[in-house]
């Protein structure tokens, strides 16, 4: 069993009385996609000597642990590209709960050994069930090798839920689709509006827009709704499909709404990007670096009382708008998604 955090360990509190208990870790800013909503197509990325080692990051989630942080998510970039990424699994999960979001491309080979490793859930980003769709979003992607990476975390065990990233005129005939192939597969699905960060000059962000009251409403047109008392340490609020008997199927739809519905109230996590800089919030560049402490003399209690002063920055809320240029220049891909 996973000697997971004590829950007396002391609290990260953030100047607006929020817990921190939720730590998103970037491996790398590398993928093997290029999204059009994540990044250009001609990407620069970091070298490797400007990049966390997975001993560098391990020993970031030990102190974050013993900080009382109950939840590490595992990013990118893709994170599956990285080597030996179940070794990391295995550290972290000696202290906390270990969670990943990925592509999905790869783990037909790596479901397993992630699993051996202690992993315990899977968001799979999927924006289409399209092939053609698939790979013009994704421009380098092939949908056959999420959906057998799907097969391959199902047959382990996994829990896994879906990532949709809605854009208007693009991916929007795919809403009930994806729903129904959730339901097909008994899997959790959350659709998300689109962040304006980085620049970005394959389409409008503005005119691709759509809020998650209009997905909703379209999933409404098929499938009733009612609120779920369901939720995670992340962002996404939920809702059941209630079926025609009254019995609620065991999907769950979230929706992640940083433009409609700001959740920035309950926001209780940071990240550390994959070249150790500590991002305080998603939409602000609110934060501190890590690395020279990291490759210094610097103790762990060092590092902790760093990461405590850090947080006094954490802004209360972020401010998107989809009109004007992205205040934040950096890529999804650098932020750690």
């Amino acid at each position: 069993m996973n000697a997971l955090v004590h829950p007396a360990a002391p609290s990260l509190i953030d100047p607006f009385a929020r817990s921190i208990r939720y730590v998103r870790l970037s491996v790398t800013d590398r993928c093997d996609f290029r999204c059009v909503y994540c990044m250009s197509e001609d990407m620069t990325f970091l070298p490797r000597d400007r990049v966390l080692s997975l001993e560098e990051i391990a020993r970031v989630g030990r102190v974050f642990a013993s900080l009382g942080v109950e939840t590490f998510r595992l990013t990118g970039g893709e994170p599956l590209i990285r080597r030996d990424l179940p070794w990391l699994v295995e550290q972290l999960a000696q202290h906390s709960r270990v969670v990943m979001t990925t592509n999905g491309s790869r783990l037909a080979q790596l479901a397993a050994p992630l699993k051996s490793a202690g992993l315990s859930r899977l968001n799979i980003s999927l924006d289409t069930l399209d092939a053609d769709q698939f790979h013009a979003l994704t421009r380098t992607g092939h949908l056959r090798d999420v959906l057998a990476g799907i097969d391959a975390a199902q047959i382990q065990g996994f829990r896994i839920k879906l990532n949709v990233v809605m854009m208007k005129g693009r991916n929007d005939d795919q809403i009930l689709p994806l729903v129904e192939f959730a339901l097909a597969r008994g899997l959790d699905i959350s659709f998300i509006e689109e962040m304006p960060l980085g620049h970005i000059d394959e389409h409008s962000r503005a005119l691709c827009f759509m809020a998650s009251d209009e997905v909703r409403d379209i999933i409404h047109t098929r499938h009733p709704l009612v609120p779920s008392e369901y939720h995670t340490s992340g962002p996404s609020r939920y809702w059941q499909l209630a079926s025609v008997s009254g019995e609620s199927s065991a999907t769950r739809i979230g929706f992640i709404s940083p433009h409609s519905h700001n959740f920035c109230a309950d926001c209780n996590r940071v990240r550390v990007t994959s070249e150790g800089r500590l991002l305080l919030c998603l939409g602000n560049e609110h934060g501190s670096e890590l690395m020279p402490l990291l490759r210094s003399n610097a103790s762990d209690a060092d590092l902790a009382q760093h990461i405590r002063q850090a947080l006094a920055q954490k802004p209360e809320r972020h401010h998107f708008d989809l009109n004007d240029e992205p205040q934040i220049v950096r890529f999804m891909n650098t932020t750690g998604g």
